[in-house]
Protein backbone atom coordinates (compact mmCIF):
# COMPACT_ATOMS: atom_id res chain seq x y z
CA UNK A 1 0.00 0.00 0.00
CA UNK A 2 1.27 3.56 -0.72
CA UNK A 3 0.66 4.46 2.92
CA UNK A 4 3.25 1.83 3.93
CA UNK A 5 5.88 2.86 1.39
CA UNK A 6 7.88 5.05 3.78
CA UNK A 7 8.17 2.27 6.37
CA UNK A 8 9.29 -0.23 3.74
CA UNK A 9 11.80 2.19 2.24
CA UNK A 10 13.33 2.93 5.65
CA UNK A 11 13.50 -0.80 6.38
CA UNK A 12 15.32 -1.27 3.06
CA UNK A 13 17.85 1.36 4.15
CA UNK A 14 18.39 -0.44 7.45
CA UNK A 15 18.99 -3.88 5.89
CA UNK A 16 21.41 -2.53 3.27
CA UNK A 17 24.40 -3.31 5.49
CA UNK A 18 23.64 -6.99 6.15
CA UNK A 19 22.48 -7.48 2.56
CA UNK A 20 25.63 -6.10 0.95
CA UNK A 21 27.80 -8.13 3.33
CA UNK A 22 26.02 -11.43 2.83
CA UNK A 23 25.88 -11.00 -0.96
CA UNK A 24 29.38 -9.54 -1.52
CA UNK A 25 30.81 -10.76 -4.83
CA UNK A 26 33.08 -8.01 -6.19
CA UNK A 27 36.42 -7.96 -4.31
CA UNK A 28 38.71 -7.23 -7.28
CA UNK A 29 39.38 -4.26 -9.54
CA UNK A 30 42.13 -4.26 -12.19
CA UNK A 31 43.69 -7.23 -10.43
CA UNK A 32 43.78 -5.56 -7.03
CA UNK A 33 41.91 -6.84 -3.96
CA UNK A 34 39.92 -3.93 -2.56
CA UNK A 35 36.54 -3.87 -0.77
CA UNK A 36 34.45 -7.00 -0.40
CA UNK A 37 31.89 -5.22 -2.63
CA UNK A 38 34.16 -2.92 -4.63
CA UNK A 39 31.33 -2.08 -7.02
CA UNK A 40 29.93 0.31 -4.36
CA UNK A 41 32.84 2.81 -4.18
CA UNK A 42 33.73 2.30 -7.86
CA UNK A 43 30.30 3.41 -9.07
CA UNK A 44 30.13 6.27 -6.59
CA UNK A 45 33.58 7.65 -7.39
CA UNK A 46 33.23 7.24 -11.14
CA UNK A 47 29.95 9.11 -11.36
CA UNK A 48 31.08 11.74 -8.81
CA UNK A 49 33.59 13.04 -11.36
CA UNK A 50 30.73 13.70 -13.77
CA UNK A 51 28.67 15.23 -10.95
CA UNK A 52 31.24 17.93 -10.35
CA UNK A 53 31.62 18.66 -14.06
CA UNK A 54 27.86 18.92 -14.45
CA UNK A 55 27.36 21.37 -11.59
CA UNK A 56 25.24 19.25 -9.23
CA UNK A 57 24.91 20.21 -5.58
CA UNK A 58 28.29 19.02 -4.15
CA UNK A 59 26.52 17.60 -1.11
CA UNK A 60 24.32 15.34 -3.23
CA UNK A 61 26.04 12.81 -5.46
CA UNK A 62 24.00 11.00 -8.09
CA UNK A 63 25.21 7.64 -6.77
CA UNK A 64 24.46 7.80 -3.08
CA UNK A 65 23.09 6.09 -0.03
CA UNK A 66 20.89 9.14 0.41
CA UNK A 67 20.53 11.99 2.84
CA UNK A 68 18.08 10.65 5.38
CA UNK A 69 15.03 8.58 6.16
CA UNK A 70 11.73 9.16 4.38
CA UNK A 71 9.32 10.81 6.79
CA UNK A 72 5.87 10.47 5.24
CA UNK A 73 5.98 9.59 1.55
CA UNK A 74 8.34 8.55 -1.24
CA UNK A 75 7.26 11.79 -2.92
CA UNK A 76 9.93 13.41 -0.72
CA UNK A 77 12.62 11.70 -2.81
CA UNK A 78 11.16 12.92 -6.10
CA UNK A 79 10.98 16.45 -4.64
CA UNK A 80 14.66 16.12 -3.68
CA UNK A 81 15.40 15.11 -7.27
CA UNK A 82 13.86 18.36 -8.47
CA UNK A 83 15.65 20.67 -6.05
CA UNK A 84 19.08 19.02 -5.90
CA UNK A 85 19.79 17.54 -9.33
CA UNK A 86 19.72 19.43 -12.64
CA UNK A 87 18.34 17.40 -15.56
CA UNK A 88 21.08 15.27 -17.08
CA UNK A 89 19.40 14.07 -20.29
CA UNK A 90 17.54 16.77 -22.27
CA UNK A 91 15.35 14.30 -24.18
CA UNK A 92 12.09 15.25 -25.92
CA UNK A 93 9.43 12.97 -24.47
CA UNK A 94 6.42 14.85 -25.82
CA UNK A 95 5.24 11.74 -27.69
CA UNK A 96 4.53 9.98 -24.38
CA UNK A 97 1.32 10.96 -22.56
CA UNK A 98 1.94 13.58 -19.90
CA UNK A 99 -0.04 11.58 -17.33
CA UNK A 100 2.66 8.89 -17.54
CA UNK A 101 5.11 11.46 -16.08
CA UNK A 102 7.87 10.67 -18.61
CA UNK A 103 10.21 13.49 -17.59
CA UNK A 104 9.93 12.68 -13.89
CA UNK A 105 10.73 9.03 -14.58
CA UNK A 106 13.64 9.84 -16.90
CA UNK A 107 15.13 12.29 -14.40
CA UNK A 108 14.76 9.79 -11.56
CA UNK A 109 16.57 7.26 -13.75
CA UNK A 110 19.70 9.44 -13.72
CA UNK A 111 19.93 9.43 -9.90
CA UNK A 112 21.25 6.13 -8.55
CA UNK A 113 20.40 5.88 -4.87
CA UNK A 114 21.36 2.48 -3.50
CA UNK A 115 17.70 2.25 -2.52
CA UNK A 116 15.69 4.01 -5.19
CA UNK A 117 11.96 4.72 -5.63
CA UNK A 118 10.64 3.85 -9.08
CA UNK A 119 7.35 4.89 -10.63
CA UNK A 120 6.03 2.78 -13.48
CA UNK A 121 2.87 2.01 -15.41
CA UNK A 122 1.23 -1.23 -16.42
CA UNK A 123 0.14 -1.79 -20.02
CA UNK A 124 -3.37 -0.64 -19.13
CA UNK A 125 -2.07 2.59 -17.58
CA UNK A 126 -2.30 1.54 -13.94
CA UNK A 127 0.57 3.18 -12.01
CA UNK A 128 2.77 1.29 -9.59
CA UNK A 129 5.40 2.43 -7.12
CA UNK A 130 8.26 0.13 -6.18
CA UNK A 131 11.55 0.19 -4.29
CA UNK A 132 14.70 -0.83 -6.13
CA UNK A 133 17.18 -2.35 -3.66
CA UNK A 134 20.43 -1.96 -5.59
CA UNK A 135 23.02 -2.94 -2.97
CA UNK A 136 23.27 -6.62 -3.94
CA UNK A 137 25.45 -7.83 -6.83
CA UNK A 138 24.45 -10.76 -8.99
CA UNK A 139 25.37 -14.37 -8.28
CA UNK A 140 27.46 -16.27 -7.60
CA UNK A 141 24.82 -18.91 -8.43
CA UNK A 142 21.10 -18.92 -9.17
CA UNK A 143 20.45 -20.52 -5.79
CA UNK A 144 22.45 -17.78 -4.05
CA UNK A 145 20.57 -15.05 -5.90
CA UNK A 146 17.17 -16.47 -4.93
CA UNK A 147 18.32 -16.88 -1.33
CA UNK A 148 19.51 -13.25 -1.25
CA UNK A 149 16.14 -12.05 -2.52
CA UNK A 150 14.31 -14.17 0.03
CA UNK A 151 16.42 -12.77 2.86
CA UNK A 152 15.71 -9.22 1.70
CA UNK A 153 11.94 -9.72 1.41
CA UNK A 154 11.70 -11.46 4.76
CA UNK A 155 13.72 -8.81 6.59
CA UNK A 156 12.02 -5.80 5.03
CA UNK A 157 8.54 -7.22 5.59
CA UNK A 158 9.32 -7.83 9.26
CA UNK A 159 11.21 -4.60 9.97
CA UNK A 160 8.69 -2.35 8.22
CA UNK A 161 6.18 -3.28 10.91
CA UNK A 162 8.22 -2.95 14.10
CA UNK A 163 7.22 -0.47 16.79
CA UNK A 164 8.73 2.04 17.27
CA UNK A 165 9.70 2.37 13.59
CA UNK A 166 13.33 1.82 12.65
CA UNK A 167 13.71 5.51 11.75
CA UNK A 168 13.05 6.42 15.39
CA UNK A 169 15.49 3.91 16.83
CA UNK A 170 18.72 4.24 14.84
CA UNK A 171 20.17 7.47 13.44
CA UNK A 172 20.37 7.58 9.67
CA UNK A 173 24.06 8.53 9.86
CA UNK A 174 24.74 5.24 11.62
CA UNK A 175 22.69 3.27 9.07
CA UNK A 176 24.81 4.81 6.33
CA UNK A 177 28.04 4.08 8.23
CA UNK A 178 26.92 0.46 8.67
CA UNK A 179 26.38 0.17 4.91
CA UNK A 180 29.87 1.31 3.93
CA UNK A 181 31.53 -0.75 6.68
CA UNK A 182 29.71 -3.84 5.39
CA UNK A 183 30.61 -3.09 1.75
CA UNK A 184 34.26 -2.73 2.78
CA UNK A 185 34.63 -5.61 5.26
CA UNK A 186 31.79 -7.96 4.31
CA UNK A 187 30.82 -10.48 6.96
CA UNK A 188 33.77 -9.40 9.10
CA UNK A 189 32.26 -5.94 9.61
CA UNK A 190 30.89 -4.62 12.88
CA UNK A 191 27.72 -2.55 12.87
CA UNK A 192 25.59 -0.63 15.35
CA UNK A 193 22.09 -2.08 15.45
CA UNK A 194 18.67 -1.09 16.78
CA UNK A 195 19.42 -1.32 20.50
CA UNK A 196 22.51 0.82 20.05
CA UNK A 197 24.93 -2.04 20.56
CA UNK A 198 27.96 -2.59 18.34
CA UNK A 199 27.87 -6.19 17.15
CA UNK A 200 29.77 -8.37 14.66
CA UNK A 201 27.64 -8.64 11.54
CA UNK A 202 27.97 -12.42 11.34
CA UNK A 203 26.63 -12.73 14.87
CA UNK A 204 23.76 -10.35 14.12
CA UNK A 205 22.77 -12.32 11.04
CA UNK A 206 22.90 -15.74 12.69
CA UNK A 207 21.27 -14.81 15.99
CA UNK A 208 18.74 -12.15 15.05
CA UNK A 209 18.28 -11.39 11.37
CA UNK A 210 17.92 -14.90 9.95
CA UNK A 211 15.20 -15.85 12.46
CA UNK A 212 13.51 -12.52 11.73
CA UNK A 213 13.63 -13.14 7.98
CA UNK A 214 12.15 -16.62 8.43
CA UNK A 215 9.24 -15.11 10.34
CA UNK A 216 8.77 -12.42 7.72
CA UNK A 217 8.65 -14.98 4.92
CA UNK A 218 6.17 -17.13 6.83
CA UNK A 219 3.99 -14.04 7.34
CA UNK A 220 4.10 -13.56 3.57
CA UNK A 221 2.74 -17.14 3.32
CA UNK A 222 5.62 -18.47 1.27
CA UNK A 223 5.96 -22.22 1.01
CA UNK A 224 7.55 -23.51 4.22
CA UNK A 225 9.93 -25.81 2.34
CA UNK A 226 11.17 -22.92 0.19
CA UNK A 227 11.71 -20.73 3.25
CA UNK A 228 13.75 -23.48 4.90
CA UNK A 229 15.79 -24.21 1.75
CA UNK A 230 16.82 -20.65 1.01
CA UNK A 231 17.31 -19.43 4.55
CA UNK A 232 19.47 -22.50 5.17
CA UNK A 233 21.64 -21.41 2.24
CA UNK A 234 22.13 -17.98 3.81
CA UNK A 235 22.79 -19.53 7.21
CA UNK A 236 25.45 -21.89 5.84
CA UNK A 237 27.06 -19.08 3.84
CA UNK A 238 27.28 -16.82 6.88
CA UNK A 239 28.38 -19.63 9.21
CA UNK A 240 31.22 -20.58 6.86
CA UNK A 241 32.04 -16.94 5.95
CA UNK A 242 32.02 -17.98 2.30
CA UNK A 243 30.47 -15.32 0.10
CA UNK A 244 31.38 -14.94 -3.55
CA UNK A 245 33.97 -12.36 -2.57
CA UNK A 246 35.47 -14.66 0.06
CA UNK A 247 35.62 -17.57 -2.37
CA UNK A 248 37.50 -15.49 -4.95
CA UNK A 249 40.04 -14.32 -2.38
CA UNK A 250 40.56 -17.85 -1.05
CA UNK A 251 41.11 -19.12 -4.60
CA UNK A 252 43.81 -16.52 -5.25
CA UNK A 253 45.47 -17.23 -1.91
CA UNK A 254 45.68 -20.93 -2.74
CA UNK A 255 46.44 -20.85 -6.47
CA UNK A 256 48.28 -17.57 -6.95
CA UNK A 257 47.19 -14.38 -8.65
CA UNK A 258 45.94 -16.01 -11.84
CA UNK A 259 42.74 -14.15 -12.73
CA UNK A 260 42.09 -16.24 -15.84
CA UNK A 261 42.19 -19.43 -13.75
CA UNK A 262 39.93 -17.76 -11.18
CA UNK A 263 37.37 -16.88 -13.85
CA UNK A 264 37.39 -20.38 -15.34
CA UNK A 265 37.03 -22.01 -11.92
CA UNK A 266 34.22 -19.61 -11.00
CA UNK A 267 32.35 -20.46 -14.20
CA UNK A 268 32.81 -24.19 -13.66
CA UNK A 269 31.46 -24.05 -10.12
CA UNK A 270 28.60 -21.81 -11.19
CA UNK A 271 27.53 -24.25 -13.90
CA UNK A 272 27.23 -26.94 -11.23
CA UNK A 273 24.32 -25.07 -9.70
CA UNK A 274 25.58 -25.27 -6.12
CA UNK A 275 25.43 -22.32 -3.73
CA UNK A 276 28.81 -20.71 -3.18
CA UNK A 277 29.40 -22.10 0.31
CA UNK A 278 29.51 -25.59 -1.28
CA UNK A 279 32.02 -24.67 -3.98
CA UNK A 280 35.40 -26.39 -3.97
Amino acid sequence: MPSEAAAFFNAALLVSAPMVAVAANSPLLFGKTLWQETRIPLFEQGVALADRAHGDDPGYQRVTFGGGYVQESLLELFAENLTRYPPLLPVDLSAEPADRLPHLRLHNGTIWRWNRPLLGFEADGTPHLRIEHRVMPAGPSIADTIANAALYYGLVHALAQVTPPVSAVLDFAQVRANFYAAARDGLQAEVVWLKGQRVPLRQLLLEELLPLARRGLRDLELDAADVTEYMDIISARVDSSCTGADWQQRFLARHGHDLAALTLAYMEQQRGGWPVHEWE
